[in-house]
């Protein structure tokens, strides 16, 4: 035989925004993958639009890179908790990792999570102390927590023997040492000075290829074994229909070839392999075989799922099946049928809705779509607000139409029949004269205190809260802490019930005909009303238009005209003077609404409405 291709597969994990997939752009920028002529985007794995405009990775991607003779599999994953059930799968297709820490932030508890899972695989991880260039940089305390959190996970002895590196990704820059970057000129003031011609020292990151093919081993040799692939990620092509994407363990993978698939049920079933691709840069290339070790995709296969496995017709050997965690949250997906329904949308039907829900199940394996009483509602469970909110956003821009009811928490019963609700771990930091209404806020909402510590003027608080208390939070968060806190959060475990929570304080105004808001009618409503609408905005009975002052419910008229009389008093046409109104995005809507209101999803709008518009259906229904 033919030697074996040299094999490495790594990913890189890190909290939301230390630089995953700016440090991805670098090994690809810096290993020949683009054409001179090619232009090259930021964040290039980030290919979705909405992964564009947050600024965060949501669905986990490859590509490869050449180093030498070693070809690198990288898989960019995503930081936020809500796609933590990518970041576990991942794991077990890849020999090593790339923590990346920033080097003011330090680890975050995102961090925690994703190296927890790395470490229980028994991966040996690389560490990579990233935005080394930011003033307000603590390399040397970044790295002993980083010592401290191994230790708190439990970390082997070869674990805890990591090395460091140190870098500054959107540079391209990896060193050995912080003070080497001083030989390199870098980026001041917004402009760019020529790097030494010599190259400097770690004007690249070659010091990370070099970490990378001398720490971890080279994928061994089993071409000679049965086959063995298990699929961590789904894929869909438009085209070729649904794909399999994973790591071949043992064996070759042949294109046309007969294989048995282990499926989740224990049964075996045969099936045959259309085309397999390997990733040779961004580009999925069609290969006649694939070795193992190699992180291959597959098509062919209409109904496989993840943590099946794909084996040897003549020998099949199924691998453990991956668990996937189960959702925390679910609302209510329903065809849109408020007085401006289907105006915008190009798929407005229930049929529509359902076909795009199955389609969204082929690769978001997080996701439950539910049936109900109603052939027009579709219960849709997740992983959290994010996770749904982003589903809701993408069939918006397809063109769909549909109205969302209130996130609901879901419940478990323990073995006594005693119910239990998820808890968060949440991690604040916040100045310190906003930390005392942050702290009565949480504990309104059944938090519980773990820890509390402060420096430079900053609190950092650590609570366990009820997934149900943090639901509307966010934004009454940034209000109270003018937007200079910050808040992560991420899924800790079932617990007992907490009892009653209280809901938002404030009731609505809600509009009481069809028509057009009118500035004078805005300015008479806005001394007691926060609105959400213009003068101009189109509006329908059991609109929601504004937030009331007080606690309850109020009917108002925005499009009440004033009368033009033929005595005209003097001042009394002075321009009306009004407040902006507020503007809602997607998550906030659907945060803000309670039990008897829907957020209306529509192509170019987002509405808040009441479930039942008319006011004598309210109060029937209130009764």
């Amino acid at each position: 035989m033919a030697n074996k291709q040299k094999i490495i597969n790594i990913a890189v994990i890190a909290h939301v925004d230390a630089g995953k997939s700016t440090l991805v752009d670098a090994f690809l920028n810096q290993s020949g993958v683009f054409r001179a002529n090619e232009e090259v985007v930021d964040c290039v794995m980030d290919s979705d639009d909405i992964e564009r405009e947050r600024g965060i990775t949501i669905y986990s991607k490859n590509c490869s890179v050449m180093h030498d003779d070693v070809k690198i599999n990288i898989v960019d994953t995503p930081g936020h908790a809500d796609f933590s059930s990518e970041v576990e799968r991942i794991m077990k297709t890849v020999d090593t990792v790339i923590l990346l820490v920033d080097s003011s932030e330090g680890p975050m508890p995102q961090t925690r999570f994703v190296l927890n899972k790395s470490l229980e695989q028994g991966l040996n991880p690389i560490l990579l102390i990233n935005k080394i260039d930011k003033k307000d940089a603590r390399i040397d305390e970044v790295v002993d927590e980083v010592y401290e959190l191994f230790m708190d996970l439990n970390a082997n002895d070869k674990q805890l023997d990591f090395p460091i590196l140190y870098g500054i990704a959107r540079q391209g820059i990896v060193v050995y040492d912080p003070a080497d970057v001083k030989d390199v000129e870098v980026e001041v003031g917004g402009q760019k000075s020529e790097k030494n011609p010599q190259g400097g020292k770690g004007g690249d990151i070659k010091p990370l290829f070099e970490t990378i093919t001398k720490h971890v081993e080279i994928y061994p040799d089993l071409r000679e074994e049965s086959l063995q692939m298990q699929i961590s990620s789904l894929g869909y092509d438009d085209y070729i229909g649904r794909l399999g994407i994973g790591r071949v363990t043992k064996g070759i993978i042949k294109t046309g070839q007969t294989v048995a698939v282990a499926k989740a049920d224990g049964s075996i079933v045969s099936r045959k392999i259309n085309q397999v691709f390997v990733y040779r840069g961004l580009k999925r290339t069609p290969v006649d075989q694939a070795e193992c070790g190699d992180i291959v995709v597959v098509s062919g296969i209409a109904d496989i799922s993840i943590g099946e496995t794909i084996c040897d017709s003549s020998n099949p050997q199924p691998m453990e099946m991956i668990h996937i965690e189960e959702p925390t949250l679910s609302m209510n997906f329903m065809v849109n049928k408020s007085p401006f329904a289907g105006k915008v949308g190009k798929f407005v039907t229930s049929r529509h809705i359902k076909e795009r829900l199955e389609k969204e199940l082929e690769v978001n394996v997080g996701l439950l779509v539910e049936p109900t009483d109603s052939t027009d509602v579709f219960k849709v469970s997740g992983r959290g607000e994010l996770h749904l909110s982003i589903l809701i956003e993408n069939m918006r821009r397809e063109g769909y139409e549909l109205a969302v009811s209130k996130p609901e928490v879901i419940m478990h019963k323990n073995e006594h029949g005693k119910k239990l609700e998820p808890i968060e771990e949440v991690v604040i930091s916040v100045p310190d004269e906003y930390s005392g209404s942050v702290i009565s806020k949480l504990n309104v909402r059944k938090g519980i205190m773990k820890e509390m510590s402060g420096e430079n003027g900053y609190s950092k608080l650590v609570y366990l809260v009820p997934t149900r208390g943090l639901l509307g939070y966010r934004s009454e968060f940034i209000n109270d802490t003018r937007g200079e806190g910050t808040m992560v959060r991420h899924f800790d475990s079932f617990d007992e019930y907490k009892g009653e929570i209280p809901q938002r304080t404030n009731g609505v105004a809600i509009a009481q005909e069809e028509g057009t808001c009118t500035g004078y009618a805005l300015f008479n409503i806005q001394e007691r009303v926060q609105m959400f609408v213009e003068p101009g905005t189109k509006v329908y009975e059991g609109m929601i238009v504004g937030m009331n002052s007080r606690n309850d419910d109020m009917v108002v008229n925005p499009c009440k005209a004033k009368k033009a009389t033929n005595m005209r008093a003097a001042g009394s046409d002075d321009a009306v003077k009004l407040s902006p109104a507020r503007v809602f995005t997607l998550e906030e809507a659907l945060e803000f609404i309670n039990d008897d209101e829907l957020v209306e999803v529509v192509p170019d709008d987002i509405r808040l409405r009441k479930k039942f518009l008319k006011e004598l259906d309210r109060r029937r229904s209130g009764r």
